[in-house]
């Protein structure tokens, strides 16, 4: 791997470490500047086609699917790593799916389930636009909801 303080083309791995979702965190060393840096690499595997409500297809995007749980964590005591774990376990779930598209609903249904086992705050607001409340009413019923269930 090229070293991205001085370009050079010789590094070396000094460690090692493996994720539970297959990903590995390398340390290495440049052989000419002698910076330290650290690597990631995880498996790219076929994640299915979101085919939106107007029929339109889009590519599933971690990045964007991470955006959206970030803004309804924020100012709440969730870690980044809940929010990274969230994402890499719905993207992990829709590859398991084996299929070529699958519904944009999924995902977020994914996301609701797992933000209303980890924040109550964080699942409202998210509910907030994916089940697309509307007024204060409906809002309200979801929490009685949340509520009623504890």
């Amino acid at each position: 791997m090229k070293c991205p303080y001085c370009d050079n083309k010789k590094t070396r791995v000094i460690d090692t470490s493996h994720d539970m979702r297959g990903g590995t965190r390398r340390r290495r060393v440049c052989d000419k500047c002698s910076q330290r840096f650290s690597s990631y690499e995880r498996p790219i595997l076929a994640t299915p086609m979101l085919v939106k409500q107007d029929g339109t297809r889009e590519e599933f995007s971690r990045d964007k699917l991470m955006a959206g749980i970030k803004v309804a964590c924020a100012k709440r005591p969730v870690a980044a790593a809940d929010i990274e774990r969230i994402a890499g376990e719905v993207e992990a779930e829709l590859q398991q799916l084996g299929k070529a598209e699958v519904k944009s609903k999924i995902p977020g249904d994914l996301v609701i389930k797992k933000l209303k086992n980890l924040d109550e705050v964080a699942y409202i607001r998210y509910a907030t636009v994916y089940l697309g409340f509307d007024d204060l009413e409906s809002i309200r019923k979801e929490i009685d909801r949340l509520l009623e269930a504890r």
